[in-house]
């Protein structure tokens, strides 16, 4: 079995990486370009997509994260009971990215797993937790201060947690990220995401 680390061979890691750039592109085309009623048997259909690339590169830090990131987006669109399983399996995913390397992609495993501590309902019905999310979005802007989605969940958390004010400078953060090299789509479907909260924080 391959395991990633410093000896695995340049070609295999390549492979791993590749892998990796379609799972990213096709769930962005998803999430931004999909229509919702289509987006759930789409993310079904990509998440075992991503399972098989995990399993066939373990230990790789990105293919977990996407994983992850694909698996909790499937439980958004499902929106129903079977949702908190799948959140439960993209909160392993993103902590066993975070035990790999909690620097890995700007942070984005803290940032993932903070989106879902914050999205889901508290116990005993699920795991959600602000107070956690709060924390996890904390270390995710630590390590990537000017990154487009950490700055977009803290902002879009303090509006949940009735601070709109306080989420602004966040939101408009969100809008000034640096550019991300083959990451236009998701990019421009995060920045339009910000645009319209701060429209309804002005709207109040």
């Amino acid at each position: 079995m391959l395991v990633i680390g410093s000896g695995w061979p340049h070609a295999a890691r390549a492979g791993a990486d590749e892998s990796v750039l379609e799972l990213q592109r096709d769930w962005e085309i998803i999430k931004y370009r999909t229509s919702a009623e289509e987006r759930v048997s789409r993310f079904e259909s990509l998440a075992a997509r991503a399972h098989r690339t995990t399993d066939q590169f373990p230990g790789h830090c990105a293919a977990l994260f996407w994983e992850a990131v694909i698996v909790s987006s499937w439980a958004e669109a499902k929106d129903d009971l079977g949702s908190l399983d799948l959140a439960k399996r993209a909160k392993l995913l993103y902590e066993n990215a975070l035990k790999i390397d909690a620097t890995a992609l700007g942070g984005g495993a803290y940032t993932g797993l903070a989106a879902l501590h914050y999205k889901l309902p508290g116990w005993p019905l699920s795991f959600g937790d602000q107070g956690k999310a709060r924390e996890l979005l904390q270390r995710a802007l630590a390590i990537n201060p000017q990154g487009v989605d950490p700055n977009y969940y803290y902002g879009e958390l303090l509006v949940e947690t009735q601070r709109p004010q306080e989420a602004v400078v966040y939101l408009e953060r969100a809008l000034q990220a640096p550019a991300r090299p083959g990451r236009e789509i998701g990019d421009a479907g995060r920045r339009d995401e910000a645009r319209a909260l701060l429209d309804k924080i002005k709207a109040r």
